[in-house]
């Protein structure tokens, strides 16, 4: 390597560390204002919670924090995809306005917590309302809305940023790294690529923005978070958003090369995870990979255990204290799905499988 590509390499990991150290920056500070103004985790007249598992290591946690980053930077200087472009300059009026209507939403969110009314949108939901399967009619996070506003898509990119310190799209990006590997001497035109609840279509556009040309379709059962992914997704004509439930796709069998998943196994029943699961394996190809991305576990990060028992102490997760001694491996063997790697982004685990030939 010659001195001026040292050169280089060093001036791109300098203006990587400022962008995302400023990112981090922004989002922590209004994640530390919402605890600010919230009333804390406990209700009145309730014990203060003490997790089984013992103290959070917060070293650990700092440690996992820089090793994503380090991580990060390094997945782009391998080419598996662009660096960021996530701090500009003409971004900041949009994130003001972000920033704005999280805030003022920090104070519904922690009525709901004081009262542990985690099913409001129950009542709400009046139309369609039979297509919608009961554990998804609630208000995960506590947050208005649940998934069935406008208000809740657009702030929705905020809200995991501000909770996650400015890392959600970096962790992400993890998972972009296992599609580039997976891409790596492949046409891409004639790749299919299946995202399951894609929400407002955040990390497609960043996968569009590497592979283009990429077969992609999305698929959420939020009708207001699929509109915001088609609205995204507009500059890419043949990607397809449906709205439709993970657990029954209308999608043919054995169609697509890859299978995508998000944060969206800590929010499902057990028995619905294993639904979901049998029918990643129906639409893969023979040889299909599956990734499979969520939260760490019990046992990923032994220091870090007792942080993951206060999620759904702090938020509304039904599903997520089951899910974090959930042994996905078991289950999607018995499926037909042989796990392959195994790796961590922070707070997010990434496992991949692939579909028996």
């Amino acid at each position: 390597m010659g001195v001026f590509d040292i050169a280089a390499r060093t001036a791109g990991r300098a203006r990587y560390a400022a962008a995302q150290g400023l990112r981090s920056a922004w989002y922590g500070a209004q994640m530390s204002a919402a605890r600010r103004r919230a009333s804390g985790f406990d209700r009145p007249g309730e014990p203060a919670f003490r997790p089984s598992k013992g103290t959070p290591d917060l070293a650990a946690l700092r440690r996992a924090y820089f090793e994503l980053f380090l991580k990060d930077r390094l997945n782009v200087e391998a080419g598996l995809y662009p660096a960021p472009s996530d701090v500009r300059l003409k971004d900041l009026p949009k994130a003001l306005r972000s920033a704005r209507a999280f805030r003022e939403d920090v104070e519904e969110v922690d009525r709901r917590r004081l009262e542990r009314n985690g099913t409001e949108i129950r009542q709400q939901v009046m139309d369609g309302h039979n297509r919608y399967p009961a554990y998804y009619l609630q208000n995960f996070h506590y947050q208005s809305g649940g998934w069935f506003t406008e208000d809740s898509a657009d702030l929705y990119d905020t809200q995991v940023e501000a909770l996650f310190t400015g890392t959600a799209d970096a962790m992400r990006r993890a998972v972009l790294a296992e599609i580039s590997r997976e891409l790596k001497g492949r046409d891409q035109r004639r790749v299919s690529l299946l995202d399951v609840a894609c929400g407002n279509g955040r990390f497609l556009s960043q996968v569009m923005q590497v592979y283009p040309r990429l077969m992609v379709s999305g698929l959420d059962l939020s009708p207001t978070y699929t509109d915001a992914a088609r609205a995204r997704l507009k500059p890419w004509k043949h990607v397809e958003i449906l709205h439709e439930a993970a657990e029954s796709m209308p999608i043919e069998n054995a169609s697509l090369d890859m299978v995508v998943s998000i944060f969206l196994f800590h929010e499902l029943p057990p028995r619905v995870r294993g639904q979901v699961i049998s029918e990643v394996h129906r639409v893969l190809k023979p040889g299909g990979l599956f990734i499979l991305a969520d939260s760490a576990q019990f046992g990923d990060y032994p220091e870090l255990d007792g942080l993951l028992e206060y999620f759904p102490h702090g938020f509304h997760e039904p599903y997520y204290k089951d899910y974090l001694s959930w042994n996905a491996n078991s289950v999607c063997e018995r499926a037909g799905l042989v796990p392959e790697t195994r790796s961590l982004a922070f707070l997010t685990k990434i496992s991949t499988f692939r579909r028996v030939p």
